[in-house]
């Protein structure tokens, strides 16, 4: 059987739409309708429901959506009815930054340690999150049963570090290295490159100074 491939901005916009969601739901708003999501995230009625219709029917027409279980279903769709342990790599400015991201608690992602190769930094605490010897990267990875790893490393040591990811068995990594790593097709990955996403700016900036 053919499985449909979801396609990635639709995955995106789920996120969006999860968090307009927590948000309508904390204002004590019952039900809401396509329109109204739409509006609260900058796209189309029709795009919101062309997203939702990929995983099946969650509305009643003429009433629109249940903000609980519309939010709940996303959740699920997006895996964050679950707990997932994940580390960092790389305890320099960026790496510490992330560590004080409370974002991601309330996600569902604990970050259960961070690691560098630093003497003066391994040892430490920052935000509750001991900072490891990279040697023990493996060891903690399976004690904790960790899937996903966060590269906040310079760019020079960005393979050799997803490398030592893959090899620890992580699953998914995202890169925050100015350097698009090579790793098995298996291993799901992201990049993410802050330069690039201020360069794609500056482009638009330059096309709306031409028009």
């Amino acid at each position: 059987m053919k499985t449909l491939k979801i396609p990635e901005a639709t995955i995106i916009r789920l996120s969006v739409y999860s968090r307009f969601l927590t948000q309508a739901d904390q204002r004590g708003i019952i039900t809401i309708s396509s329109g109204e999501i739409a509006e609260g995230v900058g796209v189309s009625p029709a795009q919101v429901r062309k997203d939702l219709a990929y995983f099946g029917e969650f509305g009643t027409r003429g009433v629109g959506y249940n903000v609980k279980d519309l939010h709940h279903n996303i959740m699920k769709i997006l895996g964050l009815n679950s707990y997932w342990p994940a580390i960092i790599v790389g305890a320099g400015h960026l790496g510490t930054a992330l560590c004080m991201y409370g974002g991601f608690k309330e996600r569902g992602f604990k970050i259960v340690g961070m690691f560098d190769n630093d003497p003066d930094k391994i040892g430490e605490n920052i935000n509750d999150i001991f900072i490891y010897d990279l040697a023990k990267l493996d060891y903690i990875i399976k004690k904790e049963k960790v899937k996903i790893g966060i590269m906040a490393v310079p760019a020079g040591v960005a393979q050799d570090v997803a490398d030592k990811l893959v090899s620890a068995d992580i699953k998914a990594i995202l890169n925050f290295a100015p350097k698009v790593i090579n790793v098995p097709g298996s291993i799901a990955t992201r990049n993410v490159d802050l330069t690039v996403n201020l360069e794609i700016l500056t482009f638009n900036l330059g096309l709306s100074k031409d028009n």
